[in-house]
């Protein structure tokens, strides 16, 4: 561990959290330089949405290296690129009746958020953007002007400007529509609310808690857009490719955003890669305008592509990942219904779900517990107050069930009750 601490920046953060050297991963498991197995409810912070090493699109990407195939393709055309935006078109849009075009940006989802709003402040020649409370949208200086948590906001060293803050579904309570404090403020010439040229909004707020919005307030929101004309951004770069229980987070709500970042598990692999999805009448760059090194990660194009074409071509995955959601759902509200609500109060949706806790200090302490039972599994939200559980989608029922087993003994260890069976 000594070169870690000698030589690594103080920035380092999961490593504290899991203080082991890992050697190899597979599937839901992680292992260290001892061979110590751990179950991993991380999941690289939701980029490895169909396991470690995934055996078929590991395959995929073997013989494509063996094959000399092309590994940096800038954004030139490649076989790879080609098979990629075919799979993408014929499983994922067409089926959900949405129509794109495809910026490849940098490789990481700040870089797609960057992209956004760049595009959507030139297109509607206007500066402001709304975003909401607790949300999170990347650490680069556009996007974490956007981002809401204060930790992030005080590391960029400058004003953060151009960013006005609205208040996201259920912040003031279930009984309060926030959408009619926007609407108010955007109809009121002497709001001090500039016009925007967008709203950018995650339907499940991962580093913000697992807040979710309800299907009813994405249409609203989306009705009010289209009213003042301003354009709608879903940032589904942690949300997305079938963490919530669709290959979109908005798919059941129904609405059309106008541009949509995609990044984390978008590879499949864990492969760097990112994408703005942007419909066709705001593809109004100028060549070369917003671009980067390496937005042409031909290995991410030929694992994405392996991975829409294994399990997106129909809705058979979805309905498994679906139907795993109920067993955490199930398994959350037993330890809540245990404990009493409020103490944990479950959050989330999809494979995206967790506990919210009195304070962070007491999810830390879970957290840590879970650790020393060989359970990976990180905390989120404004105070880091939410055990968050992003496993796998591809986890097998039995680990999934072993999982939650041992988040329910680190929950009652640290809450002090008896131990009882988690579903």
């Amino acid at each position: 561990m000594s070169i870690f601490q000698e030589t690594e920046s103080n920035v380092m953060v999961y490593a504290r959290s899991f203080p082991v050297t890992f050697t190899r991963a597979s599937g839901e498991f992680l292992y260290d330089q001892n061979g110590e197995q751990y179950l991993d409810f991380l999941a690289g912070a939701g980029s490895l949405n169909y396991g470690h090493n995934n055996p078929t699109l590991k395959a995929a990407l073997l013989r494509y290296i063996e094959n000399d195939g092309i590994t940096h393709g800038l954004d030139m055309h490649t076989e790879a690129k080609a098979r990629f935006l075919e799979a993408f078109q014929r499983n994922i849009l067409v089926p959900r009746d949405l129509d794109y075009r495809f910026q490849f940006t940098g490789p990481t989802g700040t870089n797609a958020v960057e992209a956004a709003l760049k595009l959507a402040r030139k297109v509607k020649k206007r500066q402001n953007v709304v975003a909401f409370t607790n949300g999170f949208h990347g650490v680069s200086l556009g996007a974490v002007a956007a981002t809401g948590n204060r930790l992030h906001r005080g590391g960029a060293g400058v004003a953060l400007s151009n960013v006005t803050r609205m208040p996201f579904c259920g912040y003031h309570g279930q009984d309060v529509d926030t959408l009619k404090i926007f609407e108010q403020q955007l109809n009121d010439p002497s709001s001090g609310l500039d016009l925007p040229a967008a709203v950018i909004v995650e339907v499940i707020q991962g580093e913000g808690g697992l807040n979710t919005a309800k299907d009813a307030w994405l249409r609203g929101l989306e009705k009010i857009c289209r009213k003042f004309d301003i354009l709608l951004i879903v940032d589904d770069i942690q949300a997305g490719c079938g963490r919530s229980g669709q290959f979109f987070s908005f798919e059941n709500s129904g609405i059309k955003p106008d541009m949509v970042t995609l990044s984390k598990s978008l590879s499949g692999f864990g492969l760097p890669m990112a994408v703005v999805l942007i419909a066709p009448e705001l593809d109004q760059w100028a060549p070369g305008e917003h671009n980067g090194t390496f937005r042409g990660n031909n290995h991410a194009f030929v694992t994405a592509a392996a991975a829409l074409e294994n399990y997106w071509a129909d809705d058979s995955f979805a309905l498994s990942v679906q139907r795993k959601a109920n067993i955490i759902s199930k398994a959350l509200k037993s330890i809540s219904d245990r404990h009493g609500n409020t103490q944990l109060r479950p959050r989330g949706r999809g494979l995206m779900q967790g506990l919210a806790c009195p304070s962070g200090e007491i999810a830390s302490r879970i957290s840590r517990e879970a650790f020393t039972r060989n359970l990976i599994i990180e905390t989120s939200g404004n105070r880091g107050q939410v055990v968050k559980c992003l496993c796998p989608l591809t986890i097998e029922d039995k680990h999934l069930q072993d999982g939650l087993s041992r988040l329910a003994e680190s929950i009652d260890a640290v809450l002090k009750t008896p131990v009882s069976a988690a579903s």
